[in-house]
């Protein structure tokens, strides 16, 4: 999966937490958005042709979510923008304040423009753009109702993750920004602490289970020199010497700022993660074992919302629940076949025990399985890279890497990511796998994971969006989780049409990936609106699926702090298969799969009612 996202616009508030990346200066630089207000709101004259109106349209709506993006120094680094690289986010619930009031200033003047004088392309710019806008004033209501800290992201690990994966240093400015971070940090830490204090005021607090993670994680990263006397470096210590020695300056400058780095990191950040560590244990005091969302202010209409928004559909709780049980029991029936396959005699039960016990499933816990993982996932991808033609009619620019998830955060990391491009080349896409846990990631499953995070999975899909020239800034970034979640398990899916998971093994892997979605669809509504609990939630996936115990344990815990999230992928991917079906159905040999997959691609990600149309009118246009 990307790792968390929220909406458009939210996007330049999470990118900490998405890895998005943007080349943001298709202009000069520092837009915001009231330049081009006055004419748009002065579009009325008849001699405007649509060209115009649409142009102006589209630089506003460029100039919204590039305001969006100057007023957050953690996107500017995602995107590739210094203007504030010395700095951190204001996380401040009167900052959030601001930004609801400034969103409703976007709102006012996008309602200054005529769409009838947009093309469609443009049109359809405008309704996502206003939809997204009015959706986060909507969503505002529920501010507090989350979990900033927890194990799958938050501020504690973003700081380090951020300056070692994103900061880049090439020349002695950057490293000066780079100190100045280490020097923000207590700062960051403190208002962190005011944001869960303020939660913990409402009684939303994390689940028990969520601070050892917290703990852990934080310890981590000032563990090792110069935090104490350990031979071995701490993540950014280490970091900051490689990015140093790679520079070319006087051994003086060179000393000079490693000095400073190193006063930063014992006399700042050690101090700042130290109080955090120590208020985070008096939350843990404060905590219970209550899982669900449930237990909030209003939780069942906080979790209607989050289910609305994370699925794009009107999908109740319970129809989803029913979904997924429904989708468990057809593709058990299909497991059954594959064990027939390979002469296994007994219940599918006792197969899953097979496939999760023997040995012959796992690479070895060394370094050099792990190695042997990396490599074989590599493989993989540059085979289907060798094939895409046949299914696809555009391929991304941008390169992607395949790297093992850093020591920092494996423990609470889930079992794989990717983290996006950077447009302008600088960074490639990024696979993470995470090997911290061998019996975790069997060999069966590698296959699906790769064509799911990599290509054609994640990597094609937000790559292509990220070089699309057509649409404006914003879309290419969207974040409707059902569309980039259904194409990642869609593209687990068409692969074996393409004769591609020939081992019978490797496909039980596809399906088990597969199952492992549907079941996500019940445990999500079963924690958080049928109240079962972490062990309940647990024991349906240990019954129904072949993963690991350790697997379980993490989805679950995920399921608990991302409610909702977890729903996207199955809704999404059968939506896809809907879709597909329908235009083979009506287009018959004049149906192309390269093209529907254009077609699916071409906008960046849409809510899945806006695909259906799109698809619809595509259908309708090659019919004609």
């Amino acid at each position: 999966m990307p790792l968390y996202r929220k909406s458009v616009l939210s996007l330049a508030l999470l990118s900490a937490l998405t890895g998005l990346a943007f080349n943001a200066y298709a202009h000069d630089g520092t837009h915001v958005a009231t330049s081009s207000v006055t004419s748009v709101s002065s579009a009325s004259s008849k001699t405007e042709n649509l060209s115009d109106a649409s142009s102006q349209a589209n630089q506003l709506f460029d100039e919204i979510f590039m305001a969006e993006v100057m007023a957050n120094p953690v996107s500017q680094t995602f995107l590739g923008i210094k203007q504030d690289y010395d700095k951190w986010n204001d996380i401040s619930d009167a900052a959030e304040d601001k930004r609801m009031l400034k969103i409703k200033e976007h709102l006012a003047t996008l309602a200054k423009i005529d769409q009838h004088k947009l093309d469609g392309q443009t049109r359809l710019s405008y309704e996502l753009l206003e939809a997204d806008l009015k959706q986060t004033l909507a969503q505002d209501k529920w501010r507090h109702h989350s979990y900033p800290v927890n194990q799958m992201y938050g501020q504690h690990t973003m700081l380090a993750s951020l300056l070692i994966n994103q900061h880049q240093i090439i020349d002695i400015s950057d490293a000066n920004a780079y100190i100045s971070r280490l020097n923000g940090i207590p700062e960051m830490l403190a208002q962190l602490e005011i944001n869960l204090e303020i939660r913990a005021k409402k009684n939303i607090i994390a689940p028990k289970f969520v601070f050892p993670y917290a703990i852990s994680d934080s310890n981590n990263i000032i563990k090792g020199a110069p935090f104490d006397d350990s031979d071995k470096s701490s993540a950014i210590w280490a970091d900051f010497n490689r990015k140093i020695d790679a520079l070319t300056l006087t051994p003086e400058q060179k000393k000079q700022l490693l000095t400073q780095a190193k006063s930063a990191l014992t006399d700042k950040v050690k101090p700042a993660y130290e109080h955090f560590i120590s208020y985070i244990k008096t939350l843990e005091a404060r905590a219970d074992n209550r899982d669900g969302v449930w237990k909030f202010p209003d939780g069942e209409a906080f979790y209607n919302d989050a289910l609305a928004k994370t699925t794009t559909t009107e999908m109740s709780s319970t129809q989803i629940h029913q979904l997924g049980l429904a989708e468990v029991e057809r593709i058990h029936a299909a497991m059954e076949v594959i064990k027939n396959k390979v002469n296994f005699k007994g219940s599918l039960q006792a197969f899953f025990v097979f496939m999760r016990d023997d040995p012959q499933f796992y690479y070895p816990d060394t370094l050099e399985g792990r190695a042997a993982y990396l490599t074989e996932a590599r493989t993989v991808i540059n085979t289907m890279h060798s094939r895409l033609d046949e299914v696809f009619n555009i391929q991304p620019k941008a390169e992607l890497k395949v790297k093992k998830v850093e020591a920092f955060r494996e423990q609470s990391a889930g079992k794989a990511f990717y983290e996006p491009p950077a447009p302008d080349g600088s960074r490639p896409g990024t696979f993470y796998a995470n090997l911290y846990d061998m019996k975790s990631m069997p060999k069966y499953q590698l296959e699906a994971l790769a064509y799911h995070e990599g290509i054609p999975g994640h990597h094609m899909q937000i790559a292509i969006a990220q070089e699309l020239t057509n649409v404006p800034k914003f879309r290419k970034f969207g974040s409707y989780t059902a569309y980039i979640e259904g194409w990642g398990l869609y593209t687990e899916y068409f692969p074996k049409e393409m004769g591609f998971y020939a081992d019978p093994y490797s496909d039980f892997g596809r399906l088990s990936m597969e199952l492992w979605r549907a079941c996500r669809l019940v445990v999500d509504t079963g924690i958080h609106s049928q109240k079962w609990t972490r062990e309940q939630a647990i024991a349906y996936y240990m019954d129904n699926t072949p993963n690991a115990e350790l697997d379980a344990i993490k989805m679950v815990e995920r399921h608990i702090v991302m409610p909702s999230q977890a729903t996207a992928y199955k809704v999404g991917m059968i939506k896809i298969l809907e879709l597909r079906e329908k235009a083979q159905q009506q287009l018959g040999e004049q149906f192309s799969l390269g093209q529907f997959h254009t077609l699916l691609l071409k906008n960046g990600p849409l809510p899945l009612t806006i695909l259906e149309q799109q698809v619809e009118e595509w259908i309708k246009a090659k019919s004609i």
